[in-house]
Order: C-alpha cells, then sequence, then structure tokens
C-alpha cells in the first residue's frame, strides 16, 4: 500500500502518508467504522497484512490469464482515478 500511497501522491502532487496499522488497530478501525462483525474485521485484517508481507505475491501468470490480459500498472490506475475524480468533481460544480 506505501506504493500506491507514493505513486497517488506522485501524480496528484498531495502529500499522501501510508501508516500501516497493526493487525489488531485494523480490526478495531473496520468494526468501529463499519459495524463489522469482529471476527470478519480480524479475518480481513489479518488478510491485509499477509497481502503487505507479499503472501498474495505470484509471477505465475494465472492473473493475466483469468481475467484475458496483462495486469494494469498502478501508474495507470492511478492516472485513471485521478482523471476520473476530477472529472466527478467538474461535474458537481456544474
Amino acid at each position: 500500500m506505501a506504493d500506491l500511497a507514493a505513486e497517488a501522491s506522485a501524480q496528484s502532487g498531495v502529500p499522501i502518508e501510508y501508516v500501516n496499522l497493526s493487525v489488531p488497530d485494523y480490526a478495531s478501525i473496520l468494526v468501529q467504522g463499519t459495524g463489522m462483525p469482529q471476527e470478519l474485521a480480524e479475518a480481513l485484517a489479518d488478510n491485509s497484512a499477509g497481502a503487505a508481507r507479499g503472501a498474495w505475491y505470484t509471477d505465475s501468470g494465472d492473473l493475466e490469464r483469468l481475467i484475458g490480459h496483462a495486469a494494469t500498472p498502478v501508474r495507470e490506475v492511478v492516472a485513471a482515478a485521478l482523471v476520473d475524480a476530477q472529472a466527478q468533481q467538474e461535474q458537481r460544480q456544474s
């Protein structure tokens, strides 16, 4: 997630700080912020921590075969999201 925050910050020109929360802290925020059941929040927080450790990393090519095209690079996803956000802001202002 730190790489996503860094890319979004670089492209938007807005400083974005990524804070890596502990599993219990993240689970608590999920419960308090959404009313999610504690057990589900703990599972999601643990899953997120595993992803941060690289547990989901693979260079197998399975994702590309499953979705039928190459994965979109983070820089392209961020650029598209910023274009969409700008368009939505302009629409609200008109």
